[in-house]
């Protein structure tokens, strides 16, 4: 698979738990890229995706930025 079509792929997948109301909890930086953990808000339901692309991370930590500007 292509570096782009693998940031697509993680892109979308992010952006489906965005759009179910989930937000993003904690992030694990690793030699394979980062483990982001998403909560849902009724705080029962947990996802964990690893994140391998540059542009990927980069997309997560724009959004953990507007959520966290957001929150306050």
């Amino acid at each position: 698979m292509s570096e782009h079509r693998q940031f697509l792929d993680e892109r979308d997948k992010i952006d489906f738990l965005i759009e179910k109301g989930y937000r993003i909890n904690s992030v694990q930086e690793n030699l394979d890229g980062a483990l982001v953990d998403f909560i849902h808000p009724d705080g029962k339901k947990h996802e964990t995706l690893l994140i391998g692309t540059a542009n990927a991370r980069k997309y997560f930590s724009s959004l953990l930025i507007h959520q966290h500007r957001t929150a306050n």
